[in-house]
């Protein structure tokens, strides 16, 4: 069998803050595949079972946009975090994120959509790395929108009005009021936030994502001895609470925990007039996923400086 490297020991350790040799006998177990040896780790009872990937570790800004039924999410990413404080800097990602909302959804279209200047929205992020004198990088951009509803907007941490760390956009249909609407979807966006789901519906969830949470239920229920029919109850059980961890209707409301949010959606129809369903969300987590070389403060300053 081939040596674990060192490199895959530690990025096991970060996905599931297992202890170093539990990390490296999962590698060697797994021929050194990492979500296999995620999945081994956790039948051992050794890993968190919602352990995030990676750090997040770039900067920059996500910017939010809302116009009528739709809505837009823009993440730019530069170097480090004294840029997200530079004025120019902001107004570089309200420009690109307003444009946003004629760019369809389309990266690409969204680059080549022209500014006010006349530049295309990847000639004034070039002509930015120029004066600001950082690398940057329009990394995503996404859109909502709906035929009959609202699209409202939230953004945590945020700098100045609609830029900040985290984005968030909920999308809902009803033929109810406007206006309350957006306060509720202005709620829910705030709970997708804090609570993070990954899905709308249970239905939502990837039958391939339940069908793994499964066998990895079931595995660590065996392990306790208990009798096959038992398992079976113990796993649905389990499972439910796997739905109220990653399905957004299926959540305590973070505003009240003792209610669900399909409750506050369904109490929402007598407030706004109609039913009224989220149809979709879209959640940006400022350099999620991304991983950024370790450097500390003093080394930042030096660096803006030298800029």
């Amino acid at each position: 069998m081939a040596a674990v490297s060192a490199s895959l020991v530690k990025e096991l350790r970060e996905k599931t803050g297992a202890g170093m040799m539990d990390c490296k006998n999962a590698l060697n177990e797994t021929g050194g595949n990492i979500e296999e040896a995620v999945d081994w780790l956790r039948k051992k009872g050794l890993a968190a079972a919602a352990k995030k990937a990676g750090r997040v570790a770039a900067e920059g800004l996500i910017g939010a946009a809302v116009e009528g039924t739709k809505g837009v999410l823009v993440e730019l990413n530069a170097e480090t975090d004294f840029v997200a404080r530079n004025e120019e800097f902001q107004e570089l990602v309200r420009r690109v994120t307003e444009l946003g909302l004629t760019a369809e959804g389309d990266m690409d279209k969204l680059k080549a959509t022209k500014a006010p200047s006349g530049s295309t929205v990847e000639e004034e992020i070039t002509r930015a790395i120029a004066t600001i004198g950082e690398n940057m990088s329009l990394r995503r951009y996404g859109m909502l929108s709906v035929g009959q509803g609202a699209v409202a907007s939230y953004v945590h941490s945020s700098v100045a009005p609609n830029l900040g760390k985290i984005g968030v956009l909920v999308a809902l249909e009803s033929t109810g009021d406007a206006e309350k609407l957006v306060e509720l979807g202005r709620q829910l966006a705030m709970h997708v936030a804090a609570a993070n789901p990954r899905w709308v519906e249970p239905a939502d969830v990837d039958a391939s994502e339940v069908d793994r949470e499964r066998a990895i239920l079931a595995e660590q229920a065996r392990a306790s001895g208990k009798p096959e029919n038992i398992i079976e109850k113990m796993v649905e059980g389990r499972l439910r609470k796997f739905y109220e961890e990653v399905a957004l209707v299926e959540q305590a409301w973070v505003i009240d925990p003792d209610k669900k949010v399909k409750t506050v959606l369904q109490e929402a129809a007598k407030t706004v007039g109609a039913p009224v369903k989220c149809v979709g969300f879209l959640r940006y987590g400022l350099g999620e996923g991304v991983e950024k070389e370790e450097s500390d403060f003093a080394s930042e300053v030096a660096a803006t400086l030298k800029h």
